[in-house]
This record gives structure tokens, C-alpha cells and sequence, in this order.
């Protein structure tokens, strides 16, 4: 099981139309950018894109390649509310599906493990009963203490075609290593899928993922992965701490644009149309 090298343009021509993405990492962090990228500069259209969004799900609805949003949240982390998701709603170019943070978790869970759903009281007194109908509660059939049998929540399974994560490290095998702080679900979101696809700082050799760091961070294998694409910078502009922080000034204008008239053709040509990822990290540089 080796050679999974790929490019940006091999995962995307792996994609189709209508499929459901589930895109990993978490608001404006460690998102895979780079593929988000090249999915905007395709044909591919009528997505549903499942995330804990960030520019990732923006970019995608302002470029019109998504038809159905389940989201927990879209953020820029800092800026509370993600402009182009925010104005695909509005507008009402996009539906979607809002969940609680765990629910999420918990449906991702679900097609990882393949069961149809997994039981839970998040959500219950809440609004998301009744902005969601189509939520179903279960009587759990073993006895509470004092003998009653609780009502939950049954979250479904959230099943993916195809999954896209990014990490700091990983071997062109397909393991997976994260440096920063937090793993987020990424490694759910990849066994949820059928297609699972990884881009990262740097593909080292194999031996190179444990020489310097602990067992623990390779929350990813192989078995997970069907394509690795090594994109140094290919977060950006959001965060891929340690290797680098969310660029700011990046963010700020790109959130700005959004305001502007004709901002996302404005920003798109800067930034996306007729780059590939090459030229878009030399002009970062430049």
C-alpha cells in the first residue's frame, strides 16, 4: 500500500457532481484550502459540504458549487460569522441543515462505525427539534435508575462520499500526523467516507512521522486514506499550527470583499481564477 501521492486536481477530478464533502478542521483552522481551491476553479457543482465551516464553506457557496450546507457553525473565528456562507443563506442560493456541535460529532461517529444512528440528550428542550422536524427520538429500552426509560434524541448518520482533510505531516502511505493542539474529528470525518483524501505540509518517510514526536499524533492511517497531495501552505489563510498561524490580514480582506458589489469576482480573480496552488503560494510570497 504505497504510492497515494496526489495533486489537487487528481482528488478533484475524483469528485462529482451532488456528492456530499465532508471537509475537516474547525472554523479557521486546518482546513484543507489548497483542494478547497481547486474544487472553486472546477465544474463541479451541486455539492452538499458537511463541516465545522470556516472559508472553506464560503469560498465553495460563493463560488457556486454548493447546493446544501449541515454545518454546526461557519465562522472565521475571528470574525464571528463567515460573510459569503452568511450571504449564500440570505440570499437563499444554498439550504442547509444546523446541528449542535455534538450532534455532529455524534452523526459522523455513526457512519464511521456504520449503525444508522446514535442516541444522545444534546438537543433535547432546545430549538433544533423544531427548526429541524425531520429529528426522530428513540425510548432507550434499558431502564434509567428509579426504572424509567429515557427519551433521546437519534442523530442519524452523516455518510460521505468523499472526505478531505489537512495535516501537518503525513507519508506518502497515507498516516497521518498532527502537530498542533487539537485533532478535531478529522479522523472521523475520514472513516465516514468512501473516499478519503489528505493534504499536508510535507509527506516525510515514514520513519520520520515518530522520530520526533509522540505515537499519539498519528490519529490517521493509511487504512483511512485513499490519496495524500502535499501542499506546503495549503491551509492558508486559515491556521496549521505549529507550522503557521491564520493569516489575518489575509482574512480580513478577503472578508471585506464580501461587502463590496462585485467582491467575490474581485477576490476570485486575485486569488483563485488561473492559479494553481504553485502560483497561488508564490504571490502569498510576493
Amino acid at each position: 500500500m504505497s504510492g497515494k501521492r496526489m495533486s489537487e486536481a487528481d482528488v478533484v477530478a475524483r469528485l462529482s457532481d451532488g456528492m456530499t464533502i465532508g471537509i475537516g478542521g474547525w472554523g479557521s483552522r486546518r482546513k484543507p484550502m489548497s483542494i478547497v481551491r481547486e474544487i472553486c476553479r472546477s465544474s463541479l457543482k451541486d455539492l452538499t459540504v458537511v463541516s465545522y465551516g470556516g472559508p472553506d464553506v464560503g469560498m465553495l457557496c460563493a463560488a457556486g458549487k454548493v447546493r446544501h450546507v449541515v454545518f454546526a457553525f461557519v465562522s472565521l473565528d475571528t470574525i464571528p460569522l463567515e460573510p459569503y456562507f452568511r450571504k449564500a443563506r440570505e440570499s437563499g442560493a444554498v439550504t442547509a441543515k444546523q446541528m449542535d456541535e455534538g450532534m455532529m460529532l455524534l452523526g459522523l461517529q455513526a457512519a464511521a462505525w456504520r449503525v444508522p444512528f446514535l442516541p444522545t440528550r444534546v438537543g433535547l428542550g432546545s430549538d433544533l427539534q423544531r427548526i429541524d422536524p425531520s429529528l426522530r427520538t428513540v425510548t432507550s429500552p434499558y431502564p434509567a435508575p428509579g426504572g424509567t426509560h429515557e427519551e433521546l434524541i437519534a442523530v442519524p448518520a452523516l455518510h460521505l462520499d468523499a472526505a478531505i482533510v489537512h495535516v501537518n505531516r503525513a507519508d506518502e502511505n497515507g498516516n497521518g500526523q498532527f502537530l498542533g493542539p487539537d485533532p478535531y474529528f478529522d479522523d472521523l470525518f475520514l472513516e465516514a467516507a468512501e473516499q478519503r483524501f489528505i493534504s499536508c505540509e510535507r509527506i516525510v518517510p515514514t520513519a520520520e512521522l515518530t522520530a520526533s514526536a509522540p505515537l499519539h499524533t498519528l490519529k490517521i492511517t493509511r487504512m483511512m486514506v485513499d490519496g495524500v497531495v502535499e501542499a506546503p501552505g495549503g491551509a492558508h489563510p486559515t491556521s496549521c499550527v505549529p507550522d503557521y498561524p491564520r493569516d489575518e490580514a489575509f482574512q480580513r480582506d478577503y472578508a471585506a470583499s464580501a461587502k463590496e458589489p462585485d467582491g467575490w469576482e474581485r477576490f476570485s480573480k486575485e486569488w483563485i481564477d488561473g492559479l494553481d496552488e504553485a502560483a497561488y503560494q508564490a504571490k502569498l510570497k510576493g
